[in-house]
């Protein structure tokens, strides 16, 4: 109880030290304003600088940051900050001493360099990697800040016809406050924690950048007066700076980001545009008011600019990219990237006649740890398998998570005796230690099973490498688990597997319906193939496919399929995994690796709002596009739990409407085109289907 209300006091510290800064800088401008005394006006001030400074020093003491070296520069930057307040409001307010530069402007020039060197430590913990998109937006706000300064304040002062101690002075005030803006853009724009004392920081850092460049701009111009606007500001910083010391999150501040850069958000974007036009904006009015010597050092500004704002969108580029093929959890490869990969790397291993190996790994009884652990502790064990996996694979192999807890991995030049050795070894680096799942329990053991197969040997294409690598890894399952299982270079007759397949995809027709399905889905299918000129080859596949195309509704349940009512939102999640369980039954039986394909894109819609994949127009197989219109025309015209059958005048007006949406308007023209012959007839009773 005594520690909560320490913690509380110190909570409240912070907002104590706000509300006393704030009455300070209001007892500072009455005096201004009402022609105090000069000696209180200046302990008013000073008070403000010297309490930021014990602040700081004071909150690395309390709240022990993890990172205290950058904490403490601050700090003494500010000690030195509050020497040279104190210096310049005594001579100039108490001994009317106003010459320029004075002991106070050394003091004040002494103070950057270890405020930057704070502010680079600050970037370098809050970074634990290369973070080049926040580096190159804080590259082009720094160069416009750095052009903008050079034409009205670096430049006039250099030019100006003053003494050379003064000209030094008056030049290095802003070559300052650039370095420390350049750095405090980084910092900003970085990764890290944004917690409160960060806020507390970044107001300061703005504060005094804002409030040094207009001071230099007045003492240009000659209308700085001491007690002006400015000091506002620099009080202000000064108290931002106590405040953030002081607010137990400054322990904190140091942190790595959690996560990496996922873009510009529209803030972000709205400012870096505005700042790359500035330039341009500039260069014309210079023009307009006839600076001409002014223009080569806009020009060279804008050329930067140019260059930063490519790399940055090349950089965008990149990301996104990686973004699309890496799996969110995991960082991984995605189960799209691998299956884009491996038909090129199949013909590249053709070409230059090496070897090629595909494993596919799944974590054992992953659904116990799900349900004993939580979601969000199987999560943690996927992120750990993942990256215990990569550490015992090469950089050139192509490892992706394949599934909700399968990984794949696509091997170069290897073959024969080879890929058993290699699941074997990466089923060690699973398997050797508990994985610490970090929710108040102990480490639990976690084991995977891995299946593996060659090209040429075990299969040709990618349907069918991935096929056996699949089958190997069922027969992995069924002997044990925990163990690698190599598929055989013979592999069975297929015949019986498909007649088996053949028997469920009756018996789940009979479930759904009285009328004909798969049988009159796989004749119509055959027909609009031939219709649209299809191979004899093609023609084959999607009569298949057409046949077995529901038997994945096998593993979901009858219920759910007899129901009558509407399904909550958990049936619908397991009804649109049909095609998958399809897709995964298809896959068993040698040779029928394209059929299944077919089977798991029969439900992609031509517009990407389809399941499981979500694939588009030509990414969909053109045999999937077939089966869609003929699927949804013999579901339309069948009874069925769920709804009722329509006429083939409401089916033909659905197939008319989806043209370009759900349906391939190719397809839909021949489908049609074939009913209105009379080539596709009525479509059967269940009971008038033929064996086999």
């Amino acid at each position: 109880m005594e520690k909560r209300r320490s913690g509380s006091r110190g909570g409240r510290l912070w907002v104590g030290y706000l509300l006393a800064g704030g009455l300070t800088v209001a007892a500072y401008y009455t005096t201004v304003r009402t022609g105090g005394p000069p000696a209180l006006r200046v302990t008013l001030y000073c008070l403000v600088s010297a309490s930021a400074a014990a602040a700081v020093l004071f909150g690395c003491v309390r709240n022990r940051p993890r990172s205290w070296l950058p904490w403490v520069l601050l700090g003494l930057s500010q000690v030195i900050y509050a020497a040279a307040d104190a210096n310049f409001y005594v001579t100039h307010f108490i001994l009317a001493d106003t010459s320029f530069p004075a002991v106070a402007d050394v003091l004040y020039l002494s103070h950057y360099p270890l405020v930057v060197a704070g502010l680079v430590l600050l970037i370098r913990r809050r970074n634990a990697g290369r973070d080049v998109p926040s580096l190159l937006d804080a590259a082009l706000l720094a160069v416009v800040a750095g052009m903008l300064s050079w034409l009205y304040l670096i430049g006039p002062q250099a030019e100006a016809h003053s003494p050379v101690l003064v000209k030094v002075a008056s030049v290095a005030y802003p070559m300052m406050d650039l370095a420390m803006f350049a750095v405090a853009v980084r910092l900003i724009l970085g990764r890290g924690r944004r917690n409160t004392a960060f806020v507390l920081l970044s107001t300061n850092l703005l504060a005094f950048f804002a409030a040094d460049s207009v001071y230099v701009f007045q003492q240009l111009n000659q209308t700085y007066a001491a007690g002006n606007f400015l000091d506002a500001f620099w009080l202000s910083g000064n108290l931002a700076l106590g405040a953030a010391a002081l607010h137990p999150t400054m322990a904190r501040i140091a942190d790595p980001g959690a996560a990496p850069d996922r873009g510009p958000g529209p803030l972000r974007i709205t400012a870096l545009c505005a700042a790359a036009l500035i330039a341009p904006a500039t260069l014309l009015v210079q023009y307009a008011n006839g600076a001409y010597s002014s223009i080569p050092v806009v020009g060279c500004a804008c050329a930067i600019l140019f260059v930063l704002t490519i790399a940055r969108l090349a950089g965008l580029v990149s990301e996104q990219r990686r973004l699309a093929i890496t799996d969110g959890l995991t960082g991984l490869r995605t189960r799209r990237f691998f299956e884009a990969e491996l038909p090129a790397e199949i013909a590249r291993a053709r070409r230059a006649g090496t070897p090629l190996a595909v494993l596919i790994a799944d974590v054992d009884h992953f659904k116990s740890i799900n349900d004993r652990y939580g979601h969000p502790a199987g999560d943690r064990v996927l992120v750990e398998i993942g990256r215990r996996l990569r550490h015992a694979t090469r950089d050139t192999d192509i490892l992706a998570r394949y599934g909700g807890e399968e990984f794949a991995l696509l091997i170069r030049g290897t073959g024969g005796e080879e890929p058993a050795v290699i699941g074997e070894r990466i089923r060690r680096a699973v398997a050797d230690s508990p994985i610490d799942i970090d929710d108040g329990h102990r480490p639990i053991e976690v084991t995977i099973s891995v299946g593996t197969a060659s090209f040429p040997l075990h299969g040709k294409t990618p349907a069918d490498l991935v096929g056996a690598a699949d089958r190997a890894l069922y027969a992995a399952k069924n002997r044990g688990r925990d163990r690698v299982v190599d598929w055989p270079a013979e592999e069975p007759d297929s015949d019986a597997g498909i007649t088996y397949l053949q028997r469920i995809a009756d018996e789940v027709d009979g479930w759904l319906s009285t009328r004909e399905h798969g049988r009159a889905v796989g004749r119509w299918a055959a027909l609009v193939a031939e219709e649209l000129g299809r191979s004899p080859a093609s023609v084959r596949l999607a009569e298949l496919a057409g046949r077995l195309h529901d038997v994945g509704k096998i593993l979901i349940p009858k219920e759910i399929w007899e129901k009558r009512g509407p399904l909550t939102a958990d049936e619908w999640a397991q009804v649109r995994q049909h095609p998958v369980y399809g897709y995964r039954l298809v896959l068993a039986v040698p040779g029928l690796g394209e059929v299944a394909d077919v089977i798991r894109q029969h439900h992609e819609r031509f517009d990407g709002e389809g399941y499981p994949d979500r694939l588009a127009g030509t990414a969909i197989r053109f045999e999937a596009r077939i089966l869609a219109v003929c699927d949804s025309w013999a579901a339309m015209l069948a009874d069925r739990p769920y709804q009722r059958a329509r006429t083939e005048a409401e089916a033909e007006r659905e197939l008319l409407d989806g043209r370009g949406s759900q349906f391939d308007p190719q397809v839909v023209a021949a489908f049609l085109g074939l009913r209105a012959r009379g080539a596709l007839g009525a479509l059967p009773r269940a009971n008038a289907a033929q064996p086999g």
